[in-house]
């Protein structure tokens, strides 16, 4: 029997692309067709799952380490930049992708999860690209989750911020822009409302405080003209 070189420990992370990440649980042997190979038993968290690969097959499948942090974050990176417009067929699409996800790097996985978001801005995806999307979505969100030790939720949250970068702007600046604000709301925008304006003074009594002086005026008269009287009648 030829030994295998344990390219993995137990307990170690890995990635087996369009299953998810896994852990070395076990390295054993097994009799198959009359010889011993070397298996590695990989917990699948994802799907609960406990699978066997020969260690002679690991790199045909593609299982890898996970990426470092380092990698992880160039990744997140990525799929925050502007990408080339991809095919609208999307048989041809689907088929470009799915090979991208069998290779499984996090770079291939990254820019999945980049050009169908972004075809998905301009036209619904069909079902088998959505749910090829929601794979790479859900793939990149557990490496990088296990890359950067940080919870689930929080990865999920980075990655739509990169995705979506204008939804973290200002919700003022919207498509209409400043000038709109301006021409629709020329009086707030330049003085705020005083408080009997606000109180709709300004609307329905126009003179303002020119009246309230007014009323003040006849109340003094008034008191005159009975301070007059009262002197008459001494």
């Amino acid at each position: 029997m030829n030994k295998q070189i344990r390219v993995f420990k137990v307990n170690q992370k890995v990635v087996y692309p369009s299953q998810g990440v896994g852990k070395i649980i076990e390295i054993c042997e097994k009799m198959f067709k009359e010889s011993f190979l070397q298996y590695y038993v990989i917990y699948l968290e994802v799907s609960d799952m406990v699978i066997m690969v020969p260690t002679d097959r690991v790199e045909e499948l593609g299982i890898r380490p996970i990426v470092s942090a380092e990698e992880a974050q160039r990744a997140l990176d990525m799929i925050g930049t502007d990408c080339e417009p991809v095919t609208s067929d999307w048989k041809l699409r689907y088929q470009m992708n799915l090979e991208l996800l069998k290779k499984g790097t996090v770079h291939d996985i990254a820019t999945i999860v980049r050009s169908l978001y972004r075809r998905s801005k301009v036209k619904d995806l069909p079902i088998l690209e959505r749910k090829l999307y929601d794979s790479a979505k859900k793939l990149l969100e557990d490496e990088i989750s296990f890359a950067l030790d940080l919870p689930l939720k929080e990865v999920e949250a980075m990655i739509h911020g990169y995705l979506e970068p204008i939804n973290e702007e200002d919700p003022g600046d919207s498509e209409f822009g400043d000038d709109f604000e301006e021409d629709e709301f020329p009086v707030e925008k330049r003085r705020p409302l005083s408080p009997r304006e606000d109180d709709g003074g300004g609307e329905k009594n126009p003179g303002g405080d020119n009246d309230d002086a007014e009323e003040e005026e006849e109340e003094e008269e008034e008191e005159e003209e009975e301070d007059s009287d009262d002197d008459d009648g001494e």
